[in-house]
């Protein structure tokens, strides 16, 4: 595996660090390299259904989301400006890291970018006003499928910085614990994902 990439401790999640390239004019860099990517998977990113972006000022704690499996989504995330603390969580029912997360710091300065395959959660927390969020996803945003478990569940132990208050919406205020989301049956199922993400 190169020495740019990382698995996380989340099944099928990958870190990769992005080579930066500073001059007297600023910094150039790559978020996406395709040849490393098919190195590590196999085969290259998903065709990209949709490009996002977020700006989040200090504290704002966004996840963890989900989208509901079918139709799921596969997630290539990374951090252009600001910093933040980056979450993954594995809800994927059936799987060998069922309720596991690793953290990884994002920014401009920690120039890396996370591979997240379908199933996984994801949820961030903004340690710098105006960090910028980018999200490459395998499909189109959809509201009805978009779902959520609460970053703030102690049975969880998220990593969540203890010099910031967590700054939320509604939704992920409202959001279940992974004990009530697994009772009420909303969670991905584990071997379910690996077949969608495997098709991607």
């Amino acid at each position: 595996m190169s020495e740019q990439v990382r698995e996380l401790g989340v099944g099928g999640a990958f870190a990769f660090t992005m080579v930066a390239f500073p001059d007297d004019r600023g910094v150039f860099l790559s978020p996406y390299q395709e040849a490393v990517f098919v190195e590590v998977l196999g085969r290259p990113l998903f065709p990209v259904a949709q490009c996002s972006y977020s700006v989040s000022r200090r504290g704002v704690v966004r996840g963890v989301h989900f989208t509901a499996t079918p139709p799921g989504t596969a997630k290539y995330v990374y951090c252009a400006r600001g910093k933040v603390l980056d979450i993954v969580v594995d809800l994927r029912v059936g799987s060998p890291t069922f309720g596991a997360h690793d953290a990884v710091v994002l920014g401009d300065v920690d120039t890396c970018a996370l591979y997240l395959p379908v199933g996984v959660g994801h949820t961030f927390v903004a340690l710098e006003d105006d960090s910028v969020m980018t999200y490459l996803l395998s499909t189109e945003y959809r509201r009805e499928n978009e779902l959520a478990v609460s970053a703030l569940d102690p049975a969880l132990g998220l990593p969540l910085p203890p010099d910031i208050t967590p700054v939320l919406s509604e939704r992920d205020r409202e959001a279940p614990a992974l004990a009530e989301a697994l009772a009420a049956g909303i969670l991905p199922d584990y071997e379910r994902s690996r077949g969608i993400t495997q098709a991607l």
